[in-house]
């Protein structure tokens, strides 16, 4: 049976990366009973970011009070994380990034079916690497790395290519009712908020094999 996994979600959601390895999990549980597909959707987790992001430490102490207390839940994180084979070094990342930009090339991998890894190497980059993925030219280099075709990138990055994914993404958001993400969407049918566990993503998949 087919399969078709739409999700939701932000490049600087933490969780997000974590949903990611744990939706690869279940889907190499039933490789050879299954096709999987999986489409990646945007949601900005700061919609009136400025274009050039913001200090971190900045945006992170007015969001949760205090810098010791965004210091606490990135530790949680990062203990996640380890679990999952993910690394996760915020010490490393000095912008929270506006990622308007990483969602139009997101959206170019697709047609070039290479979204999966274009994915990849972003969460890699600005979680792992502390690169500035609202960065241009930043992007440009992640993204051919992970198979992205440089030029057509670089035309996109320098046209208004792309952008209607972003209202297109919120228009899926809003029909789904979907206030935080990770958000998984199996078959248009069934929905998962929330970076689940393995076992949860393959009680979804024999829901809609029934």
């Amino acid at each position: 049976m087919n399969l078709t996994v739409d999700v939701i979600s932000d490049v600087i959601c933490p969780w997000c990366y974590i949903g990611k390895r744990r939706l690869e999990k279940a889907i190499a549980a039933v490789d050879g009973q299954h096709d999987v597909q999986v489409h990646w959707h945007p949601f900005q987790l700061n919609p009136t970011m400025p274009k050039e992001g913001i200090s971190r430490k900045e945006y992170r102490t007015r969001k949760f009070g205090s810098w010791e207390r965004s210091l606490e839940l990135d530790a949680k994180v990062v203990a996640v994380g380890e679990s999952e084979g993910i690394y996760f070094a915020f010490d490393k990342t000095e912008r929270t990034a506006n990622t308007v930009d990483a969602h139009r090339l997101i959206w170019l991998a697709n047609q070039d079916d290479c979204q999966d890894a274009v994915v990849e190497a972003l969460f890699r980059a600005y979680f792992t690497e502390g690169q500035d993925i609202g960065n241009q030219q930043t992007l440009i280099d992640v993204t051919a790395e992970a198979g992205l075709e440089r030029q057509a990138a670089e035309a996109m990055l320098n046209s208004d290519d792309g952008l209607d994914v972003i209202s297109n993404g919120r228009e899926i958001s809003q029909r789904h009712h979907v206030d935080g993400v990770p958000f998984f969407i199996i078959n248009n049918a069934v929905t998962l908020p929330g970076a689940q566990t393995p076992e949860i993503f393959l009680d979804a998949f024999k829901q809609v094999n029934k």
